[in-house]
């Protein structure tokens, strides 16, 4: 009896361990399943198609080791900054924005330093390093080298010594009833009167305000010199300040013969004059009696990594995946925006193409973009009124004075 009683104590012993043990495999596999991640990125809309097949390939080359669910969302990646710091925990995990938006980003705490900062300082172009360093910390990953500007032009109707004058340009468009265009409403374009004249725009020391010396009155090239050559120019019927997007309909219409545009318009504008098109540096412009070389503001784009993301270092895989090699390769060949990759922008692919050839040799006469938040709308108000031929009729040098003022407005 009693060697009965064992035998039952032990099955029920038996029974209970392995269960036990059944348990204990459940819930091993329990804690090894894929962990969830979920991660939004933010990009411009023409980046769509792009940016969704980077993710892919991204999930399939990671597949496995999390189970994710990544989404691209179209946000402009010139109000990134602005929206992002509305909400940083309900912002994008990954995001795109342009390179004068860093500052502000690192101060508001939106960035963290990345932590493999020589690796991405090493495979990419140095000034998009500088672009994307503050205080001799790197805060964001460069992804592109070509946030600039320059001159495309039409072969068909502008000579290629035309076209490096800007009196040649407007000669030829108004000869042949069509357009040079350029977007005055954008101070960001309007930079390329004050660029090279000794005139002098830029952020103060609280990197916050900027200091401005663009309705000087003394010098070889005063304020007023650059306004009534704008005056000039918009003289011309040659000319029409036109939005981007403006122009190429213009382009598409046969009207507009020119340009100054970045190197997101090269793959519309190909397919638009086919081997007609030209790309080069910016024209000389007529001021003072003498011939200046129009400056440009030069920049990249950037990705960040938001340091509130729930999932930061995946967050920060694939903002490295998003600007590797085999990615800054594919943006060239899908969107024609040149690479901050030193590899990839050393390739023969891109010495053949004709914008970014263009905006190397424009980058001599370019500096980074890094002017405080008051300079657009002065900048703009002054340059629209040029552009309609001062319907005013107030004083060229008090125009100067308002636009100043308003730029260095603390």
């Amino acid at each position: 009896m009693r060697k009965r009683v064992c035998r039952i104590f032990l099955g029920i012993l038996c029974t209970a361990a392995l269960t036990g043990c059944n348990l204990t495999k459940k819930t091993d596999l329990e804690d090894t399943s894929p962990p969830k991640v979920e991660l939004v990125v933010w990009g411009a809309e023409e980046d769509t198609e792009l940016m969704n097949q980077i993710i892919q390939d991204f999930q399939t080359n990671y597949q496995g080791e999390a189970d994710f669910q990544i989404s691209f969302e179209v946000q402009g990646e010139a109000q990134c900054k602005d929206v992002l710091l509305g909400g940083l925990e309900e912002g994008a995990d990954v995001f795109t924005f342009a390179d004068d938006q860093l500052n502000a980003l690192a101060a508001a705490g939106a960035l963290d330093p990345i932590e493999n900062a020589n690796e991405i300082r090493d495979r990419n172009l140095s000034n998009t390093v500088e672009a994307a360093t503050v205080n001799n910390q790197l805060y964001a990953y460069p992804l592109t080298a070509d946030n600039g500007y320059f001159l495309y032009y039409n072969k068909q109707y502008i000579t290629e010594k035309q076209a490096k004058t800007m009196d040649g340009i407007l000669k030829a468009a108004a000869a042949n009833g069509k357009l040079f265009v350029m977007d005055w409403s954008s101070a960001w374009y309007v930079y390329s009167f004050f660029g090279n004249t000794g005139l002098q725009v830029g952020l103060n020391d609280d990197g916050i305000t900027n200091f401005c010396t663009w309705n000087q009155t003394d010098g070889e090239i005063q304020g007023i010199d650059v306004a009534r050559a704008m005056l000039r120019i918009a003289e011309s019927p040659g000319f029409s300040s036109r939005t981007d997007e403006e122009f190429l309909k213009g382009v598409k219409d046969d009207l507009v013969i020119a340009g100054v545009s970045g190197v997101w318009n090269s793959v519309a504008l190909k397919e638009a004059w086919g081997k007609n098109m030209g790309a080069i540096k910016l024209p000389t412009y007529s001021c003072n009696e003498r011939q200046i070389q129009m400056a440009s503001f030069s920049g990249c784009k950037l990705i960040g990594v938001n340091a509130y993301s729930e999932h930061r270092k995946w967050a920060a895989r694939l903002a490295e995946w998003i600007t590797n090699e085999e990615n800054q390769r594919l943006r060239f060949e899908m969107r024609g925006q040149g690479p901050s990759n030193i590899k990839v922008a050393d390739s023969e692919e891109i010495k053949k193409s004709l914008a970014i050839t263009a905006l190397l040799e424009q980058s001599e006469f370019s500096q980074l973009q890094r002017v405080g938040g008051n300079f657009w709308d002065p900048v703009s108000k002054f340059a629209e009124s040029m552009a309609a031929g001062n319907p005013s009729g107030q004083n060229l040098q008090e125009q100067l004075d308002e636009m100043t003022e308003g730029v260095s407005a603390r």
